[in-house]
Formats: structure tokens, C-alpha cells, sequence
């Protein structure tokens, strides 16, 4: 890549050098602080875990736990092929989902800080053929050394919202120049598409939200059995990966609906599991019996509200709870993907702040699979409806799974426009092999 460095690029990279005598600390304190693997945070140095497999090599990169559950099935599409996979996260959660669900062969490690040393040591050992990165994780450090490397650099499942787009339109020489040396964008909406495009993107194509394709979560069959028979002959509601904020809605909405309902059971699963605790000491202070999940509770014929504080449970939800509020949507956060929720049934009920599953809450909402609310108000008043009108819940819930299944095929879009750097690469491997 031969384009010159912006200022705002070349002062980024300055400053993020200057810093490195800082990182480590703030590497040990966040690991004291649980938001770091302890065993593993020299990975987030660039030093590698493990040694690198022979031949070719893919890395691709998601930043978190939604982005790479989104991404799975086309992992294991991609490892499939017989190529080397590299799989970079950042947090912990995510470092705690590819332990679980990543295929076997397929090689997980935490990405380094956005450090040039951390950087280059990280490219240096595993020296990728390909690179995919997912959704808008583009870190500068990151995309200026891996083109600087020659490696194509493709953005999967690409995702821009009005308000980066916005920001990004104040500094358009430098978002131009890092995506400028991307090779390809598969863009997950046509909005994102354009976005893209405006801001410098070459070859953007739109192929769908991978997020679609995800088959729905599972549950451990033991633990759904344990669940259903403690909340059985209740009358259940959820929130799903709430935020901060959400919760003191969701209880006066409890304690509303009770009046009407008084055997109801309201379920919350935060966003972040460590909340559970503080969320659990606002439903107390309302008056509310609560347990949670995290503790080895289960739910009882006192309990008002059930707090689901673990990871990787929401599948055990949505199979036990038929009406779902969706998190992140009454607070300016942008919303929580619907789709799991949808798939296992759940009739759908959101606020208005969901930029970022626009497209799908708008294709739901316009076929009436699912409900916006405008404040907790609205919120009860959907609750109440459903629940004395069971038919009517039904036939939500049945029009928001039928119209998810209806927006999938990303997973197919995504390989035909990979197929060309995929097979290439095989060949390579093949080559290799022989």
C-alpha cells in the first residue's frame, strides 16, 4: 500500500507508540479487574500462545461475543476447506465462547492492544495470507501493518451506522486512507453498503447480515428441565441483555403488572453478568424476592425476579420465556440482536434506540412480529396485552420467526465472494502438502 499516512494517522501512531510503557499496566489492572485473561495477557502483547501451523494461514478477527457467534458457521466453512484458521477476540467472554464452540482445528487467540510493537510481533509470528475482519473493528494500528505486510484485508459482515457515519465524516482523508486498503467489503445492508462506499471503501458488495444464518442457541437439555419444572404454572416475561437503566424499567413494569398477574415471573438477563449483583439489589429495594442464577439458584414460588447472570444461557431463555424484551433499545445503546429470540419464539418487544439492527427491527416491526415501545409505559401495556391474549402473542411470535428465516442467505453471499482468495489459498496448501 502506498498511500501516505494522514496526520490524524501518523499522530494516532505516535501516541499509541509513546504509550507503551503504560499498556502493561493497564493490562494488569484490568486483569485484576476480571476484563483480561490473567493466564493468557501476554497474547495482548503480540506474543504468541502457540506456535504457527504450516502452509497458509486466515486470520480473521471479531471483536467481541455477538460479532464472532455471528461468524461461526463461517469459520467452520472456511476451516473446512483444509486452510490453517487463526481466530483473534478481545475480551473475555469472547475468549470463553471460542473455547466452546470453535471447531477443533481452528486456532484462538486474544488480538494485541493497538500498539505498532505489540502490532508487528503479533503479524511477525503468524504472518496471515488472508485477513477477514468482521463488522467495524478496524483499529489503525492493525490495518496499516497488515497492508504494509501485503496481506488482502476483506471486511465481513460489514457494519457502518449513521452516527459513525457522521463522525467519520469530519475526518474523511483518514477513514479513507484505512479503508482504502481493504480489498473487499461485504457489507451487511445496503445502508452500510453506501456508508462504506461514501467514506472511501473499495469493491463493497452487499451480502446480508451474517447474523441471520446463525442457527438459533442452544440449551442444555438437563438445565432447561431443572428450569421449566421451577417455574412451572407461572406466568413468565424476559429481558434480554439488558443495560444500565433498563433494569429499574423492567421492575416497575413487574410491579405493575402484578396487579393484574400476580403469579408472574420476570426473567433478566443482563448484557454484562457482572451487573447481576447491582440488579439484584434494585429489585430488592422495589420490594421484589429475587434470586440469582450465578449463586446456583433456581427460581421458587416466592420469586418475583429470576436474574439469568451467566454467560451463553440466552437459548435457555427464550425456550422458557414467550414474550421477550430486547435490551439496549430504551437507552441510547443501539439494541440487542432479536434474532436468537425470534428463532426460539419469543414474541419481540423493543424500544426505539436500535441503529444497530435497524434493518431487522424494521423488517419486524413492519410485518408485526414484533412490538416498539416507546417508554415503559408502552412497555407494560404490551406486556398486559400478550399475556391476556395468548393468540395474539402466538401469532406474533410466529410472523417474527417466519420473517428472520425469510432474511437469511448472508452465509452464501459471504463464500461466493470469498471463493476466490478461499480457492486460491487451497491451492497454496495443497501445494504445500505434496
Amino acid at each position: 500500500m502506498s498511500e501516505k499516512l494522514t496526520a490524524v494517522l501518523r499522530l494516532y501512531r505516535l501516541i499509541s507508540a509513546a504509550a507503551l510503557p503504560i499498556v502493561p499496566l493497564v493490562l494488569s489492572r484490568r486483569a485484576s479487574r476480571g476484563k483480561e485473561d490473567r493466564e493468557r495477557v501476554s497474547e495482548r502483547r503480540g506474543e504468541a500462545g502457540v506456535p504457527r501451523p504450516d502452509g497458509v494461514l486466515i486470520w480473521l478477527h471479531a471483536a467481541s461475543v455477538g460479532e464472532l457467534a455471528s461468524v461461526l458457521p463461517l469459520i467452520e466453512r472456511i476451516s473446512s476447506r483444509g486452510v490453517n484458521v487463526l481466530v483473534t477476540t478481545g475480551t473475555v467472554t469472547s475468549g470463553g465462547l471460542a473455547e466452546q464452540r470453535l471447531p477443533r482445528a481452528v486456532i484462538h487467540q486474544y488480538v494485541p492492544i493497538d500498539v505498532p510493537l505489540y502490532v508487528r510481533r503479533f503479524l511477525g509470528h503468524w504472518q496471515p495470507d488472508l485477513a477477514l475482519f468482521v463488522e467495524s473493528d478496524l483499529w489503525p494500528n492493525m490495518i496499516i501493518e497488515t497492508s504494509q505486510r501485503g496481506a488482502p484485508m476483506i471486511l465481513v459482515n460489514a457494519r457502518l451506522s449513521e452516527n459513525s457515519f457522521h463522525r467519520w465524516r469530519h475526518l474523511p482523508r483518514t477513514i479513507g486512507n484505512l479503508l482504502a486498503r481493504l480489498d473487499l467489503c461485504l457489507a451487511g445492508t445496503p445502508d452500510d453498503a453506501l456508508r462504506l462506499s461514501d467514506l472511501g471503501a473499495p469493491r463493497v458488495v452487499t451480502t446480508g447480515n451474517l447474523k441471520l444464518d446463525v442457527p438459533a442457541p442452544s440449551a442444555d437439555s438437563k438445565q432447561l428441565m431443572q428450569l421449566t419444572d421451577a417455574i412451572a404454572g407461572r406466568t413468565v416475561i424476559a429481558a434480554a441483555s439488558t443495560h444500565a437503566g433498563e433494569e429499574d424499567i423492567i421492575v416497575a413494569a413487574h410491579k405493575r403488572l402484578t396487579g393484574r398477574f400476580p403469579n408472574l415471573l420476570t426473567l433478566i438477563a443482563p448484557r454484562h453478568p457482572d451487573r447481576g449483583p447491582s440488579i439484584a439489589g434494585t429489585a430488592a429495594a422495589a420490594g421484589l424476592h429475587v434470586r440469582l442464577r450465578s449463586l446456583g439458584e433456581l427460581p421458587d414460588a416466592t420469586t418475583d425476579v429470576y436474574i439469568a447472570d451467566t454467560m451463553g444461557e440466552l437459548g435457555l431463555i427464550y425456550r422458557v420465556a414467550p414474550l421477550v424484551f430486547m435490551g439496549g433499545s430504551l437507552v441510547p445503546h443501539g439494541g440487542q440482536n432479536p434474532i436468537e429470540a425470534a428463532k426460539l419464539g419469543a414474541a419481540i418487544v423493543h424500544g426505539p434506540h436500535v441503529w444497530n439492527f435497524a434493518e431487522i427491527y424494521a423488517a419486524l416491526d413492519n410485518a408485526h412480529g414484533a412490538e416498539l415501545v416507546a417508554d415503559s409505559e408502552r412497555l407494560t401495556a404490551t406486556f398486559a396485552a400478550w399475556l391476556s391474549d395468548a393468540k395474539t402473542a402466538a401469532q406474533v411470535a410466529g410472523v417474527g420467526r417466519r420473517t428472520v428465516e425469510a432474511l437469511g442467505g448472508a452465509l452464501e453471499h459471504t463464500l461466493h465472494s470469498l471463493d476466490p482468495y478461499l480457492m486460491q489459498l487451497q491451492l497454496r496448501q495443497r501445494a504445500y502438502n505434496a
